[in-house]
C-alpha cells in the first residue's frame, strides 16, 4: 500500500538569467511513494498556486526517459540517485518521510539559467549543427541488407545514438565538459559507412563549436558515464580523439 509522505525540499529560485538565486524551503505534503520526482514538483507547484505564489518553473516534456528535458541536480547527483535513470523516471520510493531533498539546475557556463530550473540547452542544437549530421543525399532507405555492416559496429553506433542530449555529462563533470556528448555524435556516424564521407570535416566543426559554446576539456574523471542515463561508454571519447587526430593529421 502506497504511504503519503511529506518531504523537505530545497529548490533554486531564480527570476531570470540575469537576477541572482537563491535555495528556498518548501515542506511538500502528501507525495505518493508511486509519483516520480517530477509529479512531487507538480503537487509543490499545485499547493503554491492555491496559496497564491509563484510556482517553481522546472523543464519536461515526454516523462518517459526520452526527450532529456527533466535533467535536474538532485542532492548534488545530475538525475538523482539512481543509475541509467532520468529526473522523470525517478521514483519517490526512493526516499523516506520527513527526508530533505536540494534540487538545482544544471551548472555549466553552457547552460545558462533561464528561470529557476529551466536552462538553455541551444549550445547542444548549435554544436549538432556544426556537423552531426549526414550531408548527401542518399535517397530513400535502402534494404538492411544492402549495406553490410558489421554488427559491432552496428552496436557501438546503436549506443552512441541512444545519447538523448540531457546534459548531464556536463552537469556531473568537473570541468563542465560536453566530451560525452559531443563524442555520442561524433562515434555514431564513424562508426558507419554513411558517415563516414565527412568523418573529417564533421570531427573538427563539433569540436571547435564545442570549445567555442565554453565547455570544458575532458580529464578522464569518468563522472559523464556513472550519471548518463543511457549509460553511455566513455569509450566514445577515445573515439573522437582518434576521429580529431586523423582530422588533424590530414589538414
Amino acid at each position: 500500500m502506497s504511504k503519503n509522505m511529506t518531504i523537505h525540499l530545497h529548490a533554486w529560485r531564480q527570476a531570470g538569467p540575469d537576477q541572482p538565486g537563491r535555495l528556498v524551503h518548501y515542506e511538500v505534503e502528501n507525495v505518493s511513494q508511486d509519483q516520480s520526482f517530477l509529479e512531487m514538483l507538480d503537487t509543490l507547484n499545485e499547493q503554491l498556486i492555491r496559496k497564491g505564489e509563484e510556482p517553481i518553473a522546472f523543464d519536461s516534456d515526454c516523462r518517459e526517459g526520452i526527450c532529456g528535458m527533466c535533467g535536474l541536480v538532485i542532492n548534488g547527483i545530475a538525475h538523482g540517485p539512481r543509475s541509467a535513470c532520468t529526473t522523470c523516471e525517478l521514483r519517490m520510493r526512493s526516499y523516506r518521510d520527513g527526508d530533505t531533498i536540494t534540487v538545482e539546475p544544471w551548472r555549466a557556463k553552457g547552460f545558462p539559467v533561464i528561470k529557476d530550473l529551466v536552462i538553455d540547452r541551444s549550445a547542444f542544437d548549435r554544436i549538432i549543427a556544426a556537423g552531426g549530421y549526414v550531408s548527401m543525399n542518399v535517397g530513400s532507405a535502402p534494404d538492411a541488407n544492402a549495406t553490410p555492416i558489421p554488427k559491432v559496429d552496428a552496436d557501438k553506433a546503436m549506443d552512441a545514438a541512444s545519447c538523448i542530449g540531457c546534459g548531464a555529462c556536463v552537469a556531473a563533470c568537473p570541468n563542465a565538459s560536453a566530451s560525452l556528448f559531443v563524442a555520442a555524435k561524433v562515434a555514431q556516424f564513424a562508426h558507419l559507412p554513411q558517415g563516414r564521407a565527412e568523418r573529417t570535416a564533421r570531427v573538427k566543426a563539433m569540436v571547435k563549436r564545442m570549445d567555442a559554446e565554453g565547455f570544458g576539456d575532458c580529464s578522464n574523471h569518468a563522472e559523464c558515464e556513472a550519471v548518463c542515463p543511457k549509460s553511455i561508454s566513455i569509450e566514445n571519447i577515445a573515439t573522437m580523439r582518434r576521429e580529431f587526430f586523423k582530422a588533424a593529421v590530414r589538414g
